[in-house]
């Protein structure tokens, strides 16, 4: 469920807007205010190995059952906002080939969901659809010009600048997780099959093989007990417990990020950088995530130049699973009020 408080209709500033978050094992979907509140809020399963049309469907089904519990009026709503993962044509609407969803390759989603809604919909990535979360209503709401990582399985992107999500050209701005921090000939291979990005060493994937590969080296460490698939939050678990192992690899990580953020800021040039995704060790609640955070802050600033190590600054996202949902109906909001 969402951790956002629901405000009933009679509380909420129109018009209204519904964000659509897909992700590769289920679709969140919240009906939310002018300002950003949450009326109302369902998800479904995406079953990515069938056609992306029955998941459509399921939403469908899903928001007309929510809007009737929740006692809002469809009329109210002016536009749909989805986010997804996977390459992408923005433009058209067009999923290309999403690596996580095996049956949705060339869907037209866009069209269909606005088919099955009978409402204008605005297609983003998934990334760019939580850094919009972030920034209207997140960590970011107090700045003009934001870049969000999303570090989970892979290493998302999402840069926002003067409220506007940067798509590109060709629908792959924003890929921040693919920016090359390693240009050796036996650099990592990221999940994209290219050397050296940043996702390859930075990601909870690249977090458990370089933990496997110190173990397997021979390294000591209480994860040589871990009887289950090791995870990033076992390494994360055993950081806090004071693993020497463990706490390398979170020093590690976050000396590779530092690297990859200097990259983009000197490219960008944003007034905050925004750490999502569940892959954080335990974000501020945790001694570790805090050591994470400062070390990422302390590497960016030996590695930039003064005025943005001064300037720009660095923080965990405040909005966790929210923001994608959040994000992409605050896109519909924006396309609704400036087409």
């Amino acid at each position: 469920m969402t951790s956002q408080p629901l405000i009933p209709l009679s509380d909420a500033t129109l018009p209204l807007f519904i964000g659509v978050d897909v992700g590769g094992t289920s679709i969140k979907v919240g009906v939310v205010d002018d300002r950003g509140a949450t009326l109302g809020f369902t998800r479904v399963s995406t079953e990515p190995y069938q056609p992306g049309e029955q998941a459509v469907a399921r939403v469908g089904v899903a928001l007309a059952a929510m809007l009737e519990d929740r006692e809002i009026d469809r009329t109210l709503i002016r536009g749909v906002g989805l986010g997804s993962p996977g390459t992408m044509d923005i433009p058209t609407g067009m999923l290309l080939e999403p690596p996580n969803l095996y049956a949705w390759h060339q869907f037209p989603i866009r069209d269909t969901m606005q088919s099955v809604l009978g409402l204008p919909v605005t297609f983003a990535n998934d990334g760019a659809a939580a850094a919009y979360g972030e920034f209207w209503l997140g960590a970011g709401r107090e700045d003009p010009s934001i870049v969000m990582l999303t570090l989970g399985t892979g290493v998302g992107g999402g840069i926002i600048h003067r409220g506007r999500s940067i798509d590109g050209e060709h629908s792959h701005g924003s890929e921040c997780g693919h920016v090359i921090i390693d240009s050796r000939p036996d650099a990592r291979v990221c999940s994209c099959g290219q050397p050296g990005h940043l996702e390859a060493y930075a990601s909870a994937t690249a977090v458990v093989a370089r933990t496997r590969e110190a173990l397997q080296r021979g390294r000591s460490s209480t994860l040589e007990h871990v009887t289950s698939e090791l995870t990033a939050l076992d390494v994360a678990e055993a950081a806090a417990a004071g693993d020497a192992l463990a706490l390398e690899i979170v020093d590690e990580t976050a000396d590779y990020l530092a690297i990859g953020i200097v990259s983009v800021v000197h490219t960008i040039d944003p007034n905050m950088v925004i750490l999502g995704g569940a892959m954080n060790f335990g974000g501020m609640a945790s001694a570790v995530g805090r050591r994470f955070l400062a070390r990422i802050q302390s590497q960016f600033r030996a590695k930039t130049f003064p005025t943005l190590a001064e300037r720009t600054k660095i923080d965990f996202a405040a909005l966790g699973g929210d923001a994608g949902y959040l994000g992409a109906a605050g896109l519909a909001r924006s396309a609704h009020k400036d087409p």
